[in-house]
């Protein structure tokens, strides 16, 4: 499929049918698979043949929607996972233990904070957070000796931060460690990380890639660029030999696709945050979908940010597509196509007229979720990043009046003027 444009392969990737089966992905909805031998089924185990046996670890619908995701961000190998947290938690897990050190940026999605900062320092993990803005000299100094990876967003949830991709991964490359980048708002629609750097990158599945608010999930991908070969004491788990594997190095056994295969064999053989083959064939039919709902969100998106700037209730809108925005040049750089359908603003008075404003909406839905075909909002102080104290709140790029607004695909006049009419009971 790598000839192909970025819209045949959301609709054609990952499933080839072969004579007389099935045109559509099928829910293989088994925990397990038959063999006609013992020997078989060892060498399964033993990793010196592949194939199915237990769908904690694999799965053949599984396998298709990640290899689908895998050929829309340009990688070599990805797997699924039953969230989005679940993605950031392997991809950082996978190369960091007890003893080790990581560089986030500080305006991420507060669940992604909250598990590198509080949850895995609780593992042995140490987090070093950094502000997307520093410069080169600045980042260089956040490193440690242990430092295993750098974490960050291509768009931030819900400060809306562009990522200077560039810049991060050179800093990434200059220690000897990977890029590991949330690509959940833009999607490989209208961002590709790894033409900028990036080594890995994870998603949220459950946000554009489903598209309907009906699936929870997750999404790792491997770009297979950056070489673990090169530092073996650093990854030493994908450098040296595996014991509960007799020895196997996933460098030497799997290649390029070493970093996912561990994922697959150890993380989900040990903590099992696999999805269900069902959600995962609803996952692909959003997939099918993504290139024609994606470009509708981001023109929507940009007509109501426009509309919030001009409001005289409206004290200040963040959305990269807006040339006003600090961020506009380097949107324009990675992901000229636009950002995403999220807009967040903070309105021209108290906390109190924002909640006034969130209980008057009528079309808009006060959900705990972004990126639905439906236009949702959300208080992101109160809701998502509630677990934050006030610092770490100003920290991540959330004002205690901040709305986070995700723009559906309905007509847009009908969410400006919803909009509006909510604007005028404050």
């Amino acid at each position: 499929m790598s000839n192909y444009a970025i819209e045949t392969k959301c609709i054609q990737s990952g499933y080839e049918p072969g004579n007389g089966e099935a045109r559509v992905l099928p829910i293989y909805q088994s925990t397990t698979f038959k063999y006609d031998s013992t020997e078989h089924m060892g060498k399964l185990f033993a990793l010196e043949e592949d194939g199915y046996f237990y769908t904690r670890l694999a799965n053949p619908t599984n396998d298709a929607v990640a290899q689908k995701i895998c050929d829309l961000e340009g990688g070599v190998a990805a797997v699924l996972t039953s969230s989005g947290q679940a993605a950031n938690y392997y991809a950082v897990f996978n190369i960091c233990e007890a003893g080790d050190h990581l560089v986030m940026s500080s305006k991420v999605y507060g669940g992604t904070f909250n598990l590198l900062v509080n949850t895995m320092k609780k593992m042995g993990v140490e987090c070093t957070v950094v502000d997307p803005d520093a410069s080169e000299e600045e980042l260089n100094k956040a490193f440690q000796p242990n430092t295993k990876c750098v974490v960050a967003e291509s768009v931030a949830n819900p400060a809306l931060v562009v990522l200077d991709f560039e810049k991060f991964a050179r800093v990434a490359h200059a220690h000897g460690v990977p890029l590991i980048v949330d690509n959940t708002f833009p999607t490989p629609i209208n961002c590709r990380p790894f033409e900028f750097g990036a080594d890995i990158v994870t998603h949220s599945t459950t946000k554009y890639m489903d598209g309907h608010a009906t699936v929870v999930g997750g999404c790792i991908v491997d770009s297979g660029n950056f070489d673990w070969t090169k530092y073996p004491e650093k990854f030493a788990g994908l450098c040296t030999p595996d014991h509960t594997y007799h020895g196997v190095v996933f460098t030497e056994h799997f290649g390029k696709a070493a970093y996912i295969s561990k994922i697959v064999t150890v993380l989900m053989r040990d903590l099992g945050s696999i999805p269900s083959p069902h959600n995962s064939f609803l996952l692909n039919i959003g997939l099918e979908t993504l290139h024609l709902r994606v470009p509708r969100h981001c023109e929507n998106a940009q007509k109501v940010a426009e509309f919030l700037e001009a409001h005289p209730k409206v004290a200040k809108v963040n959305f990269p597509g807006l040339k006003s925005n600090a961020y506009y040049e380097l949107a324009q750089k990675y992901m000229p196509g636009g950002s995403s359908g999220v807009i967040s603003f903070v309105l021209d008075g108290t906390k109190e007229d924002a909640v006034t404003f969130m209980d008057h909406l009528k079309l808009a839905a006060i959900v705990t979720h972004v990126a639905d075909a439906r236009t949702c909002v959300l208080h992101p102080a109160s809701h998502t990043h509630r677990q934050m104290n006030e610092k770490q709140l100003l920290e991540a790029g959330v004002e205690p009046g901040l709305i986070r607004l995700s723009v559906g695909i309905e007509n847009v006049n009908d969410i400006i003027a919803d909009l509006s009419q909510a604007l005028d009971q404050i």
